[in-house]
């Protein structure tokens, strides 16, 4: 067992983990954060796309004791005072959600890519979701939205 301390959405946890627990297995079992999905657990689909100190990172190949002394986000920490954040209104308005499977984890990366770069082309939003993988076939509402977004 490893103990760790770390931020998730703004509340301080202090647990004992296994020392091989990964950390969407910590989330959605340990803390109830269901929201951040096991897609593939290969590290192939991206829905498991949460972020470690604003950084986009897939928590199905990332251990729970990675993240001691560590801020995380996931898609609950979001919406602030029970209001979408922008991403989220986005695919929203252009139904960006299919199934809704991978959204948190292409969520999750879009807030990722516009901190990072404000105005991505369409090219440089498409290979930003390298790694991600929506069955239904989502992608060009996916582009919209996070294109309405940088608006």
């Amino acid at each position: 067992m490893v103990k760790i301390k770390t931020n998730i959405n703004g509340i301080e946890y202090a647990k004992e983990v296994e020392d091989n627990q990964l950390l969407v297995d910590f989330l959605r079992e340990e803390l109830g954060l269901t929201g951040t999905h096991v897609g593939c657990d290969t590290s192939q689909c991206g829905a498991c796309v949460v972020h470690i100190d604003g950084n986009s990172v897939k928590s199905c190949t990332t251990l729970a004791s990675q993240v001691n002394g560590r801020e995380l986000t996931t898609i609950e920490g979001l919406a602030k005072d029970g209001n979408l954040h922008p991403i989220q209104k986005s695919f929203q308005n252009n139904h960006a959600l299919q199934c809704g499977f991978c959204t948190p984890g292409l969520v999750m990366s879009s807030v990722d890519l516009l901190d990072k770069n404000h105005n991505p082309s369409e090219e440089e939003i498409r290979e930003w979701f390298e790694g991600h993988i929506c069955r239904c076939t989502g992608y060009k509402n996916i582009i919209k939205a996070v294109q309405e977004a940088i608006a």
